[in-house]
């Protein structure tokens, strides 16, 4: 992926699984998943990389590559920790979807142990977005295009991610 110039778009997180998934869950319905999605609302392919807190210390890991209006699963079962960290960028555009927080990326496949001197052990430092799950067991994040909103600030969605 690239890191260098382009648009800034926009995050988009889920609301926590609704109600009557929750007690889908808790009932042990079939066909009820818990993970970590993203879906792509724009037209372009992009890259997304994923931060997170393991045993073992912070991981970051990367690219998923999602065709425009598609999603992806990029945690699979029941969430383990309540903060997760998202950073992707368009493959066609440019543009991409950042935050505040610095992580380790590469330019290729990876999954990298620690977010300290990245570019001291050979990899990119990105601005990963901070979502708090509130401990949920699935979250979703819907990536869209900054024109779809009419003041820039990111919009919580109700769409269920089951």
């Amino acid at each position: 992926m690239n890191f260098a110039g382009g648009q800034r778009m926009r995050l988009w997180p889920s609301l926590p699984l609704a109600v009557l998934a929750a007690g889908f869950i808790l009932f042990g319905a079939s066909g009820a998943r818990a993970d970590f999605r993203v879906c792509n609302a724009t037209q372009s392919l992009v890259g997304v990389g994923i931060g997170y807190r393991a045993k073992a210390g912070w991981v970051t890991e990367g690219w998923w590559h999602i065709e425009g209006s598609t999603c992806k699963t990029l945690i699979e079962g029941p969430l383990s920790s309540r903060f997760y960290y998202l950073y992707a960028e368009d493959a066609e555009r440019g543009g991409r979807w950042d935050g505040p927080i610095n992580m380790c990326v590469a330019e290729k496949e990876f999954k990298i142990s620690g977010v300290n001197d990245c570019f001291a052990r050979g990899f990119q430092r990105a601005g990963f977005q901070e979502y708090d799950t509130g401990e949920q067991a699935s979250w979703m994040v819907q990536l869209t295009d900054e024109s779809a909103t009419t003041d820039g600030a990111a919009t919580v969605t109700g769409q269920n991610p089951q």
